[in-house]
């Protein structure tokens, strides 16, 4: 994604420039300690994900309110993979997920709404980074359809920044 539409290139510096005001992103918890040696002809444990795990999701009022959690939530499930600063330029790629939750949250289905012209590995990239952050609130009482997109901005070193963070 080399060349960028000098409209959406004015866009990102605006929300560059805008993006100390979001929120901060939320900590994860600690991981639990990992299990003890499997004994010989003992059960395997169950496997585990290296991923820090992330609280409980906090009650979402609103669709703004459960993307800029969602958005965070990505953050902090992925400290390795993302990056906070500014949105650098040129962007290696751009790929938009839409991502439909079940009533309590979980991730039902997730689309792929724009796939980039190069570095085609950061769709999925972006989609385990959503599966890692998931459950995203009870959103039952929010409208139907129970889903949203979200862009996501890999830079060359293939770490990525939820476009939200900079709404």
């Amino acid at each position: 994604m080399r060349c960028i539409d000098s409209s959406v290139r004015f866009g990102l510096t605006i929300v560059a420039l805008l993006g100390g005001c979001a929120s901060p992103p939320q900590s994860p918890v600690p991981k639990s300690p990992a299990p003890a040696a499997v004994q010989a002809g003992a059960a395997a444990p169950a496997m585990r994900s290296n991923a820090p795990r992330v609280g409980a999701p906090g009650p979402v009022r609103s669709w703004n309110e459960l993307r800029m959690q969602a958005a965070n939530r990505m953050v902090a499930a992925n400290p390795g993979g993302t990056y906070t600063g500014a949105v650098p330029d040129p962007l290696l790629a751009l790929p938009v997920l839409e991502i439909e939750l079940n009533a309590d949250g979980s991730i039902r289905r997730i689309e792929v709404l724009r796939n980039p012209r190069q570095a085609l590995d950061t769709v999925q990239l972006a989609i385990d980074a959503v599966h890692r952050a998931a459950p995203f609130g009870d959103v039952s009482r929010l409208p139907k359809p129970w889903k949203f997109a979200e862009t996501f901005l890999f830079n060359d070193d293939r770490k990525f920044k939820p476009r939200t963070l900079d709404l």
